[in-house]
């Protein structure tokens, strides 16, 4: 059985709230909430792969309704295990970097410390990415820089200064030759701005920093408001304090789509 046990939840989390946090991880099976006593909960969480709980465990000290989460697991092998499969299969959110997924729950308004952004660094140079993931993302780097740049060429292979005016050219074909709403996700829009090149290289490269792991969130909050990054001026999210555990910084961000 693929499951976390959880224990120091608040007493004013609901199950809704649990699955929202935990479901970051991976496709949940089920959860088990149970009080334990005036104060506090506990809870057991059942995803359908042992990698969301790899994913999980990496959490553990996350902050939800003001209570830092306690999270063990009883699963030996929870590694990332990939078995045959087609590159262009849709990949699935355990697919994805941990340093990506802490990207998205800071993006969320979710509280990580930044140990915990760190052990998801060391994870993903550890156990490495998916294959699946990485494959989807050069794809990407392809079909996004053909379209915008011209035959043969991606996104990686051009500095962040000529990117500008590809993104443009790339809406305008775009919306002329009615791409599918793909063209409209987040990482087809991440890759196609500025910050293309360091979008991919921080999805398919292990060598990040808890810093990188800001600026991704950064980008998506960007992303979801319509608003650009530049260096000078970008959205804050307060080591990640916003939205369910706010301090500061954006409280109504869409959480980022699971594919």
């Amino acid at each position: 059985m693929s499951a976390v046990t959880i224990s120091n939840i608040s007493s004013n989390t609901t199950q809704e709230k649990l699955h929202e946090f935990f479901s970051f991880c991976g496709s949940i099976q089920s959860i088990d909430l149970k009080s334990e006593g005036d104060s506090k909960q506990s809870a057991v969480v059942t995803f359908e792969k042992p990698s969301s709980v790899g994913t999980a465990l990496m959490l553990k000290g996350g902050t939800l309704d003001g209570e830092q989460l306690h999270i063990t697991s009883d699963v030996k092998n929870h590694n990332h295990q990939e078995g045959s499969h087609h590159s262009s299969a849709p990949f699935e959110q355990s697919d994805k970097p941990r340093a990506g997924i802490a990207a998205e729950y800071l993006a969320k308004g979710y509280k990580l410390s930044d140990h915990i952004l760190q052990r998801a660094i060391e994870v993903d140079h550890k156990h490495g990415i998916s294959k699946r993931f990485i494959d989807y993302m050069h794809g990407l780097d392809k079909s996004v820089g053909q379209k915008a740049l011209g035959p043969d060429q991606t996104v990686s292979g051009k500095v962040h200064s000529t990117l500008k005016g590809a993104h443009t050219r790339a809406m305008t074909i775009d919306e002329q030759k009615g791409y599918s709403k793909a063209a409209h996700e987040y990482y087809s829009k991440a890759i196609s701005s500025p910050f293309g090149k360091s979008v991919l290289e921080f999805y398919t490269t292990t060598s990040k920093q808890v810093l990188d792991i800001h600026e991704e969130a950064r980008r998506m909050v960007d992303q979801q408001s319509g608003t650009a990054s530049t260096p000078g001026n970008t959205a804050t999210t307060s080591s990640g304090a916003a939205g369910p555990d706010a301090q500061a910084g954006p409280t109504s961000q869409a959480a980022p789509t699971v594919v």
